[in-house]
């Protein structure tokens, strides 16, 4: 398996060989999907909250008569039939969202959307990603002659000039290889991979 060797330019210069493990691998659609519904269902917060039938505030008073009204039988106003009722099964802070996910099926699912990207000539490899400067004009004028508008970088190294040049670029994503998540893979149109990080990646998900 071969991908793609960008220039200062952005133009294919030559081409890497790289492990078929993980960029050759067929794409397994239902896979993918489930890990990345897991993890972002793995990355919600269980912050809302809605009150039942006994933390409403109302009075225990009978809205009104048992019978001769033609209405239904009403005993208080807190009934979950009722406007501002209580929830019948409401939902609470502690709710965990969480789905598990094996390590083999991460890896496996990782794998398939690299290999899909590679396929789709949105995976392509660099030499090195490295500033002189934490400027973020340098950088995206780097990225502007490259011709990359959305862009995920997956670095072997994310320094500290890197690391401030790209935070306030608003479609640029820099992150390790441990850090790559599969919601920003197939978020970003172009993914970019540092020579370095091949090895790392072939680590974690061959």
């Amino acid at each position: 398996m071969q991908l793609e060797l960008l220039n200062d330019q952005g133009q294919g210069a030559s081409k890497l060989d790289v492990p078929e493990t993980v960029f050759g691998r067929e794409y397994n659609e239902d896979l993918v999907h489930q890990i990345v519904v897991a993890y972002r269902a793995n990355g919600r917060q269980g912050t809302r909250a809605q009150k039942d039938r006994e933390q409403v505030r109302h009075s225990t008073k009978k809205p009104f008569k048992q019978k001769g009204t033609g209405r239904a039988r009403a005993g208080m106003t807190s009934s979950p039939l009722w406007r501002g009722g209580g929830r019948i099964f409401p939902n609470l802070p502690d709710e965990n969202f969480t789905q598990k996910i094996n390590k083999k099926m991460y890896r496996a699912g990782m794998a398939s959307i690299l290999s899909q990207l590679a396929r789709e000539g949105r995976l392509a490899v660099v030499d090195s990603l490295k500033l002189d400067s934490p400027k973020t004009k340098v950088l995206a004028d780097k990225f502007k002659a490259m011709n990359l508008q959305s862009v995920m970088v997956i670095a072997d190294e994310v320094d500290e000039n890197l690391y401030l040049a790209s935070r306030n670029l608003v479609n640029v994503y820099v992150v390790e290889p441990r850090y790559a998540d599969p919601v920003s893979l197939v978020h970003y149109k172009k993914v970019i991979v540092t020579k370095a990080a091949i090895d790392q990646l072939k680590e974690m998900f061959a």
